[in-house]
């Protein structure tokens, strides 16, 4: 049943007891099939859904994402994936349509993260892809519909209460949005700016090429920008954000944030780590943390005599650090886009480190020369969009 008004739980924590979301003009745009979703649910909901659905009509494909805390741990469209991807994904097991695909890439770029995500796909949900939602720790999704099958599956996670959305796919809000802040209210036109490839025209960069998997790449960055909170970069390889550095307050931050994530991805995909011998008592969330620290720095927080028991069958060989810097060498094409200016080269010098050859950022900056020197340094082609993406 639609409705104008939705009374939750409770706010973003439970002392803020009285909490609600409501339509100022007509009917709410969604129905809840399932479950009862609160305040920060339906924030992640309607982000994580205005950015698949624009990823979808930018690239015609269909699209994933997962969120947490109001902005993408994850966000992919339906390519096909190697037999490691499929690997380190945990979904070598299941039938994978294209929108089960998107979601694989979606949730596994950044495992850690999407623990407990809220999910958003762009098409109607068929049930490869409930029964691959079904499968991880999850709080809930928003979609256009449900097949039968899969509602029926999804319906019996989280012991018949998880949070299950559909959205009208043809709601179209208001241009102008307010929201109260200490009791003052703001308002503004919504950012309506559409994400094309017309933005990567200008190329001020001596290699100006940009192959059109690249420009999707682009795309698909600036895209998943424009729904993180600033200051955001995101790392883009092969149709799928493999890195998202959200909510700091230097870019360079950012960078190196989103930077050390897309290199966790490609270092999850080393031999050493794809035949860690784990024993089959150890659950894929804990697998998730234990990888992560066994390519760190700290591995010896797991290996060490008396630990490695836990997890193991056998002790692991580190991964050295020389290795790592080896394999990581091997990362290329992949593209980044960054929700404003780099104010200095020391972030394309980070973004070189993990393999970025393909760069959309605002420009604009007092340095944008030093930005530029750096990019020619190392064959980067870099666009200038004109467009700043903040989000708050």
């Amino acid at each position: 049943m639609v409705v104008k008004e939705l009374l939750l739980k409770y706010g973003c924590n439970p002392n803020q007891s009285k909490a609600r979301i409501y339509s100022k003009i007509g009917e709410l745009p969604i129905e809840v099939l399932n479950g009862r979703p609160g305040y920060i649910n339906f924030l992640d909901a309607f982000n994580s859904w205005q950015l698949v659905k624009e990823l979808k009509e930018a690239t015609g494909l269909p699209a994933a994402a997962s969120f947490k805390h109001v902005s993408p741990a994850g966000a992919a469209v339906g390519l096909p994936m190697s037999d490691v991807l499929k690997k380190i994904y945990y979904v070598d097991d299941l039938a994978l349509t294209p929108l089960a695909t998107a979601y694989a890439r979606a949730r596994g770029a950044d495992r850690m993260s999407s623990y407990g995500d809220f999910v958003a796909l762009s098409d109607i949900c068929d049930k490869e892809t409930a029964a691959m939602l079904v499968r991880e720790v999850s709080d809930g999704v928003i979609a256009p519909g449900y097949t039968e099958e899969a509602l029926e599956i999804l319906k019996t996670k989280r012991k018949g209460t998880y949070n299950i959305i559909k959205i009208d796919p043809s709601y179209i809000p208001e241009i102008q949005e307010t929201k109260d802040v200490f009791g003052i209210t703001f308002e503004q036109d919504r950012n309506e700016a559409k994400i094309t490839s017309e933005l990567l025209v200008n190329r001020p960069t001596v290699n100006k090429e940009i192959p059109e998997d690249a420009v999707r790449d682009l795309l698909i960055a600036l895209i998943t920008l424009k729904y993180t909170q600033s200051n955001s970069v995101c790392y883009v390889k092969d149709g799928q954000a493999i890195g998202i550095g959200a909510g700091q307050q230097s870019r360079v931050h950012c960078t190196r944030l989103a930077g050390n994530k897309a290199d966790n991805w490609w270092l999850r995909q080393n031999p050493s780590v794809l035949e860690l011998p784990f024993k089959d008592s150890i659950r894929r969330p804990d697998r998730d943390n234990t990888i992560d620290v066994y390519i760190s720095d700290d591995y010896e927080d797991i290996l060490a005599d008396g630990i490695w028991e836990q997890f193991f069958t056998e002790k692991p060989a580190p991964l050295t650090r020389e290795e790592k810097k080896v394999w990581l060498h091997k990362l290329h094409g992949v593209s980044l886009g960054s929700d404003a200016f780099f104010p200095f080269g020391d972030n394309i010098e980070r973004a070189h480190r993990s393999g970025v050859e393909y760069i959309a950022q605002a420009g604009g900056s007092i340095r944008d020369d030093n930005v530029i020197e750096t990019c020619d340094k190392y064959n980067i082609a870099m666009a200038f969009t004109g467009l700043r993406l903040f989000h708050h």
